[in-house]
């Protein structure tokens, strides 16, 4: 593994295996001088910078060469990874993916449709954008919730994505929550489905959501092992406030 730091000053110190966590070249290095923003997938890093443009280092497979794409990175608003791929929302809405294809880096079969993006959300080898009509389109591996055409009708007035490491959760405009992706790791909601109402707030880990309702309750679902039975504590979560999550 390996890290990467946004200093103060926004250059980016990096350390750990050589082959993910360091910049190489001289040119990369001296461009990251603005960042704002790193990502990461498994194997490489992406940098945002102050004016919109992308650097990109590590493993080329999992998305540390997007060379041939430099002079379509550009005014970049927003970077998002999964384990093998980066996917970037540009200025006019439109989105640029690369990396591994199974993981999300090609979105040529819906780029057509991916306009007016305002947010991306991730799984391990999956992208769902939001669209500003509140609709949502997601691809990647099928496994980790790249397709959506199940509850694709549902999804409308969508107001926020959370993902697992395989499945999605979006909230709606009217509170009601739909659910997509690897069952047993959150994808499935349907035994707390009529529950899910009037839903504030969701929190993942990487298998179980949690979900924060109006009235300070919590309703949680997913793998049990990762926090998606709340069973024995269901009596003390009342005026819940916040809920936040490890993995």
């Amino acid at each position: 593994g390996a890290f990467a730091a946004i200093l103060a000053d926004r250059s980016v110190v990096t350390w750990g295996i050589p082959e993910w966590g360091n910049p190489g070249s001289i040119e990369i290095q001296n461009r990251l001088g603005t960042a704002q923003q790193v990502q990461a997938t498994a194997g490489a890093f992406a940098s945002m910078h102050v004016d919109g443009s992308v650097v990109t280092w590590g493993d080329p497979e999992a998305g540390g060469n997007s060379s041939q794409l430099e002079d379509q990175l550009l005014r970049a608003q927003q970077v998002q990874a999964t384990v093998g791929a980066f996917a970037a929302i540009l200025e006019n809405g439109s989105v640029i993916t690369w990396g591994k294809a199974t993981f999300g880096g090609d979105s040529s079969q819906i780029q057509h449709q991916l306009h007016s993006v305002q947010r991306i959300q991730a799984t391990q080898g999956a992208f769902a954008a939001i669209l500003a009509d509140g609709s949502v389109l997601t691809w990647g591996g099928q496994e980790y919730g790249g397709d959506s055409s199940a509850v694709q009708s549902q999804l409308g007035n969508v107001q926020q994505l959370e993902a697992t490491a395989v499945a999605f959760a979006a909230i709606l405009a009217e509170g009601s929550v739909v659910t997509w992706g690897g069952p047993v790791f959150g994808g499935d909601s349907s035994k707390v489905q009529h529950q899910l109402r009037n839903v504030q707030q969701v929190r993942s880990t990487q298998g179980a959501f949690a979900a924060t309702l109006a009235d300070g309750s919590v309703i949680s679902w997913g793998a049990s092992a990762f926090g998606g039975d709340s069973s024995k504590v269901q009596h003390q979560l009342k005026n819940v406030q916040q809920v936040q999550a490890t993995q």
